[in-house]
């Protein structure tokens, strides 16, 4: 390297806030600062020889963009950096995340082993579609350690995690899991997209794989849909393998987006979670609400655990109102400025009711296991005034 040239970005030589903006950068020929978006389906190669030995590949360089993408790479390099992470591969969201991790590391006769409070469509996609094609799961309450290792069976190959939980942000304590998923000769799967690795790093505590739905913090502005798996090199060329063939694939066009996203993050993480614990403790104070649910609050069940595997408590509350769906309803539809929305990650805040929405597709029976009330609303805090926030979610009782 001569005097003058500079030496490639290392991550591991710095802070999480800087690695949010510097990681993956890979400049064209023309030295661009921002990052480049690649718009194309296609790469050109300068010899047939050169196809094939890319095709098969023997040569590094860019194939196709089904799974080969600058933009792509950049936000995966990004994405593996910050979660401390030997590879990352980018989906169409995160369900296809989820669908690509399992399609590629698991087989018929397998067995899951999952927290019973995991997201609606995942409980669908392990239940409904992995069952019928011979991978079994089993649910277990999310924070009982030993109901994990009691679950534990000849076959079971990956233990699936989310924490904190949606809705009712339960909080499992990642490296007990680990050990015993571990013990077991299974690997751990957590999913992360409450804390992001703003607010909490899994690997570090003993996961073998994290999952993003890309769409919620990573963008942070409801503006594309995205998912990534982030993982050791091994599994992840798996999951590679798969993407490849199968294509759900994320497009250059969201991977850019989500890479602006990502420079932002760690400052949007705390102030979310900052106007999340003010809103907590005075929802806490109010005589209409029957419990409320936040890692960052003493009385939440996990506070412990999350305090010391988490910067902070988050960017999600969920609550219950006293008198059950009807007054839920109430509430939610009185409101005038928050936006009344299943999605989540949002700097403006978005309320919904669970129970109706983002696990509305699974049983009663189902609902009441993972605790899911029909008291139950679920707010994901922006970076809007407190203030209006406690004034909008008010404005039922004026009615």
């Amino acid at each position: 390297m001569s005097s003058h040239e500079r030496a490639p970005f290392d991550p591991a030589q710095y802070d999480p806030e800087t690695v949010a903006v510097r990681a993956g950068i890979e400049r064209s020929q023309f030295g661009e600062h921002g990052e480049a978006m690649f718009l194309t389906s296609s790469f050109v190669f300068d010899t047939a020889a050169e196809a094939a030995a890319r095709f098969s590949g023997n040569a590094p360089g860019n194939v196709y963009a089904r799974f080969t993408n600058p933009t792509v790479t950049m936000f995966q390099d990004r994405l593996a950096a910050l979660e401390g992470a030997e590879a990352c591969i980018a989906t169409s969201s995160g369900m296809s995340a989820i669908l690509s991790t399992l399609m590629a590391l698991l087989k018929s006769g397998d067995h899951i082993i999952a927290s019973r409070g995991i997201f609606g469509s995942t409980q669908q996609l392990f239940a409904t579609y992995f069952e019928k094609f011979g991978v079994s799961t089993t649910l277990v309450e999310a924070t009982n350690i030993e109901a994990y290792r009691a679950a534990v069976q000849p076959n079971t190959k990956l233990f699936f995690i989310e924490t904190p939980s949606n809705p009712l942000t339960e909080v499992i304590d990642i490296a007990a899991v680990a050990e015993v998923a571990h013990a077991a000769g299974a690997l751990l799967a957590v999913d992360n997209c409450f804390c992001s690795p703003a607010l909490q790093k899994p690997i570090e505590l003993g996961a073998d794989i994290v999952i993003h739905s890309a769409t919620k913090y990573l963008d942070g502005q409801g503006r594309v849909l995205g998912g990534a798996v982030c993982g050791r090199k091994a599994e992840m060329d798996e999951v590679l393998r798969f993407l490849r063939t199968a294509g759900p694939t994320l497009s250059p066009f969201n991977a850019w987006v989500i890479l602006k996203g990502l420079e932002t993050l760690s400052i949007r993480m705390q102030a979310q979670s900052a106007n999340a614990l003010e809103l907590a403790r005075w929802l806490e104070a109010q005589p209409w609400v029957a419990r409320v649910f936040y890692p960052g609050l003493p009385s939440h069940p996990q506070h412990e655990i999350a305090m010391r595997q988490q910067k902070t408590g988050g960017a999600v509350v969920a609550f219950e109102v006293k008198g059950g769906r009807e007054e839920a309803w109430k509430l939610i539809d009185a409101t005038r400025m928050l936006s009344i929305t299943a999605n989540l990650g949002d700097t403006k805040t978005t309320i919904t009711h669970p129970a109706t929405t983002t696990h509305g597709r699974i049983s009663q029976e189902a609902r009441d296991a993972s605790g899911i009330r029909d008291s139950l609303i679920r707010l994901a805090v922006g970076l809007e005034s407190v203030e209006d926030m406690k004034r909008d979610l008010c404005r039922w009782l004026e009615s």
